[in-house]
């Protein structure tokens, strides 16, 4: 498998998946993580993923630039990724004040990801399952996320969708 996206609700378990998947890689393995520490809460779950992870793996933590991040790494070592999370990328990247910014970093990242050497197993929240928000800001972040799943899915090997801890395998091979 080279790319894989699982996708699955929250607390699906695919965060959990895509580690399992990364851990039985030979080689080096780096983990990409795209969440800013803003408030107590999301420090904590910073904190439980960085415990589940080995201490020999990579870290580079981009909340912005995911394309020129995996341009750097391939042109060290190519080592194999864990991309975790598309949903809180992209909520930060709307949140931000220049409107073209989210589909100039979304181009630059699919773009890397079809360059990307080695193998890379990204995460996402799948919002395709859920209630239609109510204000603009999450309906376009509704869209946008299953827009870029659907990209993804595109350009991936492998897509898995996690429920309940289990994976379900929706294209190729785990």
């Amino acid at each position: 498998m080279q790319h894989c996206l699982v996708t699955g609700g929250i607390r699906s378990g695919k965060s959990a998946l895509a580690e399992r998947l990364v851990a039985a890689s030979a080689g080096p393995v780096c983990y990409i993580a795209t969440a800013r520490s803003g408030d107590g809460e999301m420090a904590e779950r910073i904190h439980l993923h960085q415990q589940r992870r080995p201490s020999t793996w990579a870290l580079v933590e981009e909340p912005r630039a995911l394309g020129t991040a995996l341009d750097n790494l391939a042109a060290v070592d190519a080592p194999t990724l864990l991309v975790d999370c598309m949903s809180l990328w992209l909520g930060q990247m709307l949140g931000e004040d220049d409107e073209t910014a989210w589909p100039s970093e979304r181009d630059a990242f699919l773009a890397a990801l079809a360059r990307y050497p080695g193998r890379a197993v990204i995460v996402s929240n799948e919002v395709g399952l859920g209630i239609i928000g109510m204000d603009p800001l999450t309906r376009r972040f509704a869209d946008e996320l299953g827009w870029l799943n659907q990209s993804l899915a595109e350009r991936c090997d492998t897509v898995v969708m996690a429920v309940a801890g289990l994976p379900h395998v929706l294209k190729g091979e785990t």
